[in-house]
């Protein structure tokens, strides 16, 4: 039978995964948006995992919150993305900080 201790345990690695991927990569801004995607993921499982356990609907509601906003981070992402690539003819992370002033 699988418990809420196997979803959490797939939960931190999904976390762990995500976190690193903003840390330890930081030349490819794609991979930087899908690390932050797989944290909200991560989060959206754990909040199911415990709705079911409790046998409560509200974190399944709050999940459904969660993916709406992944979503749109992930098109507004992409959208500004797409334009910093017109402008710059690149899309490093290390030049982003020429857009200050």
């Amino acid at each position: 039978m699988i418990g809420i201790e196997h979803y959490l345990v797939v939960s931190s690695i999904m976390f762990v995964l995500g976190v690193l991927g903003i840390f330890l990569n930081r030349k490819n801004i794609i991979v930087i948006l899908m690390a932050i995607e797989l944290i909200l993921l991560a989060v959206n499982l754990n909040l199911v995992a415990f709705s079911a356990y409790l046998n409560d609907l509200t974190g399944q509601v709050f999940a459904m919150f969660v993916l709406t906003v992944a979503a749109a981070e992930a098109a507004i992402g992409l959208a500004i993305l797409v334009i910093y690539f017109r402008n710059r003819g690149t899309i490093a992370v290390d030049d982003v900080n020429r857009m200050k002033g």
